[in-house]
């Protein structure tokens, strides 16, 4: 009942729309998303977010890991990921909340019978949605239709979501990042610390030091965390920079590619081509050399 109630309200925000693939915002951090065809492998940065389908299906690549999700299930990431996805079954049609870690550590002091997961946990993870998650999610998608309301109730119903998020089977990875000195937590601002500087070369013990970290042991829980080691994380990182600067234009293949930190523009183009499937000067607008 609550996710046909969902799907229904998700689709009278979209009705005003055109077919096609997408994209509206009724509240702060959400979005709904609708497409009416399958698409191709896209890449992009995901950041903490949960997404539930309410038709369809997709898939999600992060680093080695892929998961596959459909109607009534959900994917929720922790940290910043560089992601490849696809729909691959449409019509199309999903609700993508902004998960806010500021949020799930002020809950700290109110579930302190929680606490660390022994078992392993992963930055993305996909489950079935509940139906305590699903009326929450529908009760604030409902405070769209007025601001008085989303004014009001919004933010107590936002910490009702991050709460079940936290409690959820699924929420292992959010449970461990309420701890500051977890490795959850190491390894998030590690990745702040990566993306605050892409250009620059990672030296493994330096960035492990800043985080409190052996390298032995901040290696491991960031392959064990994102799926992926740090050195190809940065690569990532560098290739989507490296692709939305060319799109935007005003800049050549080679001043990109040193642009994001790459030394050789030949090496650039070989690992371009293979993470997008086409050269980087196909994505260069005409009149840019």
């Amino acid at each position: 009942m609550h996710l046909e109630g969902l799907v229904e309200q998700a689709c009278r925000h979209l009705s005003a729309h055109a077919m096609g693939q997408q994209t509206v915002r009724p509240m702060e951090g959400l979005v709904l998303l609708r497409q009416s065809t399958p698409s191709s492998l896209e890449a992009s940065l995901y950041s903490p977010v949960l997404c539930l389908i309410l038709q369809g299906r997709k898939q999600v690549s992060i680093g080695e890991q892929t998961l596959s999700f459909g109607l009534g299930e959900c994917l929720l990431v922790s940290h910043d990921l560089p992601v490849s996805s696809r729909v691959t079954k449409a019509p199309y049609l999903a609700v993508v909340l902004a998960v806010d870690a500021a949020t799930i550590r002020k809950l700290y002091d109110e579930v302190t019978e929680s606490v660390l997961d022994s078992g392993r946990a992963r930055a993305a993870v996909t489950h079935r949605a509940d139906a305590g998650l699903l009326d929450a999610l529908r009760r604030y998608l409902a405070l769209a239709d007025s601001l008085a309301d989303a004014k009001v109730l919004g933010p107590l119903i936002l910490k009702e979501i991050h709460y079940r998020l936290l409690v959820a089977p699924f929420g292992g990875m959010l449970r461990r990042l309420i701890r500051h000195d977890s490795h959850a937590s190491a390894i998030a601002r590690a990745i702040g610390h990566i993306r605050g500087d892409i250009r620059s070369p990672i030296a493994i013990p330096e960035l492990a030091r800043r985080v409190g970290m052996s390298a032995s042991s901040f290696h491991k829980q960031f392959k064990a965390i994102t799926s992926t080691t740090p050195l190809q994380y940065q690569k990532e990182l560098r290739l989507l920079e490296a692709r939305w600067l060319l799109k935007k234009g005003g800049a050549s293949v080679t001043t990109t590619a040193f642009e994001v930190g790459y030394e050789s523009s030949s090496q650039f183009s070989r690992e371009y081509a293979r993470k997008f499937g086409l050269p980087p000067s196909q994505d260069v607008p005409s009149g840019v050399e």
